[in-house]
């Protein structure tokens, strides 16, 4: 069953709360958003918390098992209320909105950027202020490794998107080398 988006964001204001209750949001956000990334690029762990037919709490065992030692024990609970309650298909808006409402309290808008290598702290924090000098506002950046980038990053803030990768570089290098 799926949510609607008013229980989408029911779900991520009160992963927040417990999370910030606990003192522990920015950690739980950020292992919140690598999970929703890890089922998106794995459809084997996706199906495994999805289906119907594995009883609930053998489902959780999987989140569990993939996240102990990896991930704040609250991170571990949240992700399982949301697995044993029949939710994992909408784990990634849930994880999506805590984000969003991560950053808001942060006075933050969001920024998924895509790269083939993680970022340090300091590649972080110049993409973090070119965007924000790009956008005019306050930017938090969230990384997400894709192989599929072979060089640059592409972020998105919103609806915006900010494409320096290397395969758009060379699409604009071919298409001016076409009109000469």
């Amino acid at each position: 069953m799926a949510f609607t988006d008013d229980a989408i964001r029911g779900y991520a204001e009160a992963f927040a709360a417990v999370a910030d209750a606990e003192g522990v949001l920015d950690k739980v956000e950020d292992e919140l958003f690598a999970f929703g990334k890890a089922l998106e690029q794995q459809p084997a762990l996706r199906e495994a918390l999805t289906d119907a037919a594995i009883p609930a709490e053998n489902r959780k065992s999987v989140v569990r098992d993939v996240l102990t030692d990896r991930a704040n024990d609250v991170t571990v609970n949240l992700i399982g209320f949301a697995v044993e309650s029949g939710h994992a298909k909408d784990l990634g808006k849930i994880v999506q909105a805590v984000s969003a409402i991560a950053a808001g309290r942060r006075d933050h808008q969001l920024a998924e950027v895509r790269s083939a290598v993680p970022l340090d702290d300091a590649q972080r924090a110049r993409l973090a202020e070119a965007l924000s000098t790009a956008t005019g506002r306050s930017i938090e950046v969230k990384v997400v490794v894709d192989p599929t980038i072979v060089g640059g990053v592409v972020a998105q803030v919103g609806d915006e998107v900010f494409d320096g990768s290397i395969a758009s570089r060379l699409d604009d290098a071919k298409q001016q080398l076409g009109s000469v």
